[in-house]
């Protein structure tokens, strides 16, 4: 396995755009991977590769998509359904896709084993989140020794978003590629569970009033207070 090359998950949103660029900072050789797994804000998955091209760089490889049909079709929530956006019965939200970080980073880690690249990244957070058990700390190491075990690899999976706010995240994208960065992902990353690409807002493009427009929101006004 490559010790210089990393998997990035990049939906398209925010965080993994961020991570992306985190990545290209840091390893030799980056790819990337997207997951379409009949999610409602499939347009995410539209915005990839105009992201990719306003961060060209020679560290930058090939970009990979794969099919997840089957989460999707297991997965009764509101980011799989036509269903408005609510609290649950448990105290979670139903935009929770049970299990899909686990699915996600168990294929990234079979792709990582074919393609010999050592390192994932993933944008999971635990400070600015929905409260969703798949994004926790805990649950990620969890996850590495497992897929370890599993796959008699030293994965090395990196979430450098875990302890940021969305605000921190806006802050580490201008520290990593300046105003240039921060645009590219005001432009050309979604966020909006309702995939709307219709409004747009000075922290980019959503409905504006999803949970996921909420605290994108929030991060920039949080981000951009500080020039005020």
């Amino acid at each position: 396995m490559r010790d210089d090359a990393a998997l990035v998950l990049f939906s398209g949103g925010q965080d993994s755009a961020t991570c992306l660029a985190w990545a290209l900072d840091r390893f030799a050789h980056v790819e990337t991977l997207g997951f379409d797994y009949g999610q409602r804000h499939r347009v995410e998955l539209d915005v990839r590769d105009a992201f990719r091209a306003a961060v060209p760089s020679a560290r930058l490889g090939p970009d990979h998509l794969l099919r997840l049909d089957a989460l999707g079709a297991i997965s009764d929530t509101a980011l799989t359904r036509e269903a408005e956006i609510a609290m649950g019965a448990e105290g979670l939200p139903n935009t929770f896709v049970p299990g899909r970080n686990i699915v996600f980073l168990t294929f990234a880690a079979a792709l990582a084993y074919r393609r010999g690249l050592k390192h994932i990244v993933a944008g999971m957070c635990e400070t600015d989140y929905s409260g969703y058990p798949d994004c926790r700390d805990d649950t990620i190491k969890a996850l590495q020794v497992a897929l370890n075990l599993g796959m008699e690899r030293r994965f090395v999976l990196h979430t450098p978003l875990m302890w940021l706010t969305k605000g921190d995240t806006w802050r580490l994208a201008e520290t990593l590629g300046g105003r240039a960065l921060v645009d590219a992902v005001v432009e050309h990353t979604h966020t909006c569970y309702l995939g709307d690409r219709t409004h747009r807002h000075p922290w980019g493009y959503g409905c504006g009033t999803c949970p996921a427009c909420d605290l994108r929101a929030r991060g920039w006004q949080d981000f951009v207070s500080e020039r005020l």
